[in-house]
């Protein structure tokens, strides 16, 4: 028991601060028509993610449905656990876009939905899906490379963080760039503006899900390999 809900509370607070500072970016960078908006708000999520991941990854580190639903999928989770992770994943997400929905001003969080995200006119739904769906395996695999298979370099969450903001630098224009169910639904319920909501959902959980088990079955070793397959050695 008290390991699950050291584990929720992990997962609450990373996800609530990733949609409190990030959405924060995005309601920020529209009330100061700053021209490094996308630039500032791309490096808010980073940067949270960063911090937040190095932070709790001794303890959980999702903050993300999606890549909950992949680490399911390679059997790195259990179905109840994960079923903690998400619903604390949400509920972060939520009280954080009501947070910003009591603390700014009306006027700037409306036209921003809460920092939610929105899908540009000239792209269709199917491409909207198919832009989160790599970002997010994209994600996934920088996620089981640095902090899940065994050799994997520590370095904390930098590049998960910086995988996330590179990411919403290249497609943010686009999709708004979630890459995150969690992200997207906290802001759609506090606005009440529910538009896009399966893109946000489909796109990450396919690309999480090929993500994860593509390195689960492919780069994870599990026995040695023969000393042909190893590093090469002078």
């Amino acid at each position: 028991m008290k390991d699950s809900v050291r584990h929720f509370v992990a997962e609450f607070v990373g996800t609530f601060a990733l949609v409190f500072i990030g959405g924060g970016a995005i309601i920020a960078a529209q009330a100061t028509q700053m021209d490094a908006g996308l630039i500032g708000i791309a490096l808010a999520h980073g940067i949270i993610l960063a911090v937040l991941v190095s932070a709790t990854m001794r303890i959980s580190g999702h903050f993300n449905p999606a890549v909950t639903i992949g680490f399911l999928a390679a059997r790195r989770i259990e179905a109840m656990m994960a079923g903690v992770y998400i619903l604390a994943q949400l509920l972060g997400a939520v009280i954080a876009a009501y947070a910003l929905k009591t603390l700014l001003p009306e006027m700037l969080t409306t036209p921003t939905r809460l920092g939610g995200q929105s899908i540009a006119l000239e792209v269709s739904a199917g491409q909207a899906i198919g832009l989160e769906a790599i970002a997010t395996f994209l994600l996934t695999f920088v996620i089981f490379g640095t902090a899940v298979d065994p050799k994997a370099p520590r370095i904390g969450g930098l590049a998960i963080g910086g995988t996330v903001a590179a990411m919403i630098l290249a497609i943010g224009p686009f999709t708004g760039g979630s890459f995150n169910p969690a992200r997207s639904f906290g802001p759609a319920v506090a606005s009440g503006i529910f538009e896009g909501q399966a893109v946000y959902w489909i796109g990450p959980i396919v690309g999480a899900l090929a993500a994860a088990l593509l390195y689960e079955m492919l780069f994870i070793r599990r026995d040695r390999e023969p000393a042909d397959h190893g590093a090469v050695r002078p």
